[in-house]
């Protein structure tokens, strides 16, 4: 008889986006305090920029935000297509620019200079993300360069220690999993400071602990996510605790 081979366990995606969470699982912090309760004092506002890293939060905020305001999100790069439409900015627009560019395309500027013309006329609201303020985007139009920097920012800055170590325990703990506070005291220290860095490490060590048949501990960490040299992750393998 043919021994039977038992198949990885695959983690099930518990749909850690973001996007999909609301206020209730934002992770509030000195890193971006202001920024949400700048969100939740709309419509005090007619326009706001988001200003912060990659993985700030900046675009949890943006989904938390067009939940309350009923607000269309797009993407800079394709505001020209959807200005398109007459009734894009009659309501609350976000526009979230995440990729850089260098140049400016002029579709592009007039779509921008445009769209806040007609939010202004119409009396909605505008969110803008970016990583530098709206008034340091290199902008070649006079006119929209004065109404980017009339625009109020908020900053959000990378997660602090105390953020990153409340953003892990809620990533494990929303995939069932029961680690030590070793081990998220060894990610704090390591990881990049961003919530995508934490996601994709919750994820990885989710899907090898799962396909190894090994608990998650401090050692599978230096393995799977590479954090430590040699060396170091020699050191981390000592002192894991030896398996019953």
């Amino acid at each position: 008889m043919t021994p039977t081979i038992p198949s990885p366990q695959l983690p099930f995606d518990w749909g850690e986006d973001p996007a999909a969470e609301g206020a209730e699982v934002f992770l509030l912090s000195p890193s971006n305090n202001e920024a949400f309760g700048l969100i939740n004092a709309w419509p005090t506002w007619p326009a706001l920029a988001l200003v912060g890293p990659s993985g700030s939060g900046k675009t949890h905020l943006v989904h938390i935000w067009a939940n309350h305001a009923a607000a269309t999100i797009c993407e800079l790069e394709d505001l020209p297509k959807a200005l398109g439409s007459p009734a894009f900015g009659a309501s609350p627009v976000a526009i979230e620019f995440k990729h850089e560019m260098k140049d400016w395309s002029q579709p592009i500027e007039e779509a921008l200079f445009h769209l806040i013309n007609r939010i202004n006329a119409a009396g909605s609201h505008l969110l803008l993300t970016g990583k530098t303020p709206p008034a340091h985007w290199p902008v070649r139009l006079p006119d929209l360069r004065t109404r980017l920097a009339a625009i109020p920012v908020t900053r959000l800055t990378a997660p602090d220690d105390s953020l990153l170590h409340a953003l892990l325990l809620k990533l494990f703990t929303d995939r069932q999993l029961k680690v030590s506070h070793d081990v998220v005291e060894y990610l704090v220290k390591r990881l990049e400071r961003s919530f995508a860095a934490a996601r994709q490490a919750v994820a990885a060590l989710d899907a090898a602990s799962l396909a190894e048949h090994e608990e998650i501990t401090p050692r599978l960490a230096a393995r799977v996510l590479k954090l430590t040299g040699p060396e170091e992750a020699g050191n981390v393998a000592d002192e894991d605790p030896p398996h019953a």
